[in-house]
């Protein structure tokens, strides 16, 4: 047992190593300071839904209070075969304010990823210099578009990726995504500062047509449900790297919903990890791999300590070994994308390694629901 206590225990320096090394690079991506430009850059906004009745309104009224010149952007709304009255409630809206360019078009299902249908669905009729995509249950600060423009002509980027963060309420389901999340986000902000940036969202993703053209699109990655933002990221990383950017300013964040119960929660991030197994960037395959063996080595340790083959003090100090750069990493993230303190909960630190390690194997082997559609890997 010995042999085998080494071998956990060595999986979670390994974690560690990764995690300070991506805390390092996240102090690396400087801060963007607007120099208040004058808006120069259009902007197509890609909006796919379905079934949203109940979010888009807030989406909207966000969309509302834009202050950026409404000549310089569209709208473009995507119907996926919404089963409510999502697509009213837009030509409701579209009607109301005719000052804005809006255009709404049905989802046309040609692969197996509907989000990916539907962003090539609209990329042909897109004017915009740049494609902006979001989700329909976000939410955009006024100067998210001024934010955008002023880094566009300060840099030279194709492909910017945006900070998004979880609102939602002060339940523990909430507590808890909030802190999920963080930790991608640090994670995603750190591998850009570290240059291996494999990992972005897509409720606050840019990218000009013509790099979406050069690198294919789509095309070789169009029969995963998942990963309309983190496959074009990796590609245009694989052709392109210097055009692709990390947009790391506050007036940027795009806020979002979190899930609404655990077997949403559940089935939300099966979707998320099924996508890991194709991956073609090395070093995700190995920082995928590395979180999942950590993770593992704590479950692990917990039952051979409940079995009593290790004494208590081995899962003790491995989970303290591993809470230190967790904590600093998202410290580090929720500083930047909440502006305010956060208590670490202990509890959900304990239950996340049981919550990744069953996540990752039924994202291999099971199947997941999402928006009322059934999806294998």
């Amino acid at each position: 047992m010995v042999t085998v206590a080494v071998l956990l225990g060595v999986y979670v320096l390994i974690y560690v190593g990764f995690i300070f090394a991506l805390v390092s690079g996240f102090s690396k991506v400087k801060t963007f300071e607007r120099s208040d430009s004058k808006p120069k850059t259009t902007f197509s906004i890609i909006v796919p839904f379905r079934t949203e009745e109940k979010n888009l309104p807030i989406l909207l009224e966000s969309f509302e209070k834009l202050d950026y010149p409404k000549d310089l952007f569209e709208l473009i709304f995507i119907n996926d075969a919404s089963e409510d009255f999502s697509e009213n409630l837009v030509n409701k809206w579209r009607m109301a304010h005719g000052s804005f360019a809006t255009t709404m078009i049905d989802n046309i299902r040609l692969s197996g990823s509907p989000k990916k249908d539907a962003i090539s669905r609209a990329i042909p009729i897109v004017k915009g210099d740049f494609v902006i995509t979001t989700d329909a249950d976000c939410s955009v600060d006024p100067d998210w578009l001024n934010t955008f423009n002023d880094f566009i002509l300060q840099n030279e980027a194709e492909m910017i990726a945006g900070p998004v963060v979880y609102t939602g309420k002060n339940s523990f389901l909430h507590h808890f995504q909030r802190l999920d999340f963080l930790s991608l986000q640090g994670v995603t902000i750190g591998s850009f500062g570290m240059g291996k940036a494999f990992m972005c969202n897509g409720a606050n993703f840019a990218y000009t047509e013509k790099l979406f053209h050069e690198i294919g699109g789509f095309s070789g990655v169009d029969n995963l449900a998942s990963g309309d933002d983190v496959f074009l990221l990796q590609k245009a990383i694989k052709a392109f790297p210097e055009k692709v950017a990390y947009l790391k300013s506050g007036s940027a964040i795009v806020k979002t919903q979190p899930t609404k119960s655990w077997f949403e929660l559940f089935n939300q991030r099966v979707r998320w990890a099924s996508k890991t197994v194709a991956y073609e960037n090395e070093y995700a395959e190995n920082l995928a791999l590395v979180t999942f063996l950590a993770n593992l080595a704590l479950v692990i340790s917990v039952i051979c300590t409940a079995t009593d083959f290790f004494d208590w003090r081995l899962p003790l100090a491995m989970f303290l070994l591993k809470l230190v750069p967790d904590w600093i990493m998202l410290a580090k993230a929720n500083k930047f994308l909440n502006n305010g303190k956060f208590l670490f909960p202990v509890f959900a630190s304990i239950l996340y390694p049981f919550f990744v390690v069953i996540v990752a194997v039924w994202a291999l082997f099971g199947k997941y629901s999402w928006k009322g559609r059934r999806f294998s890997r």
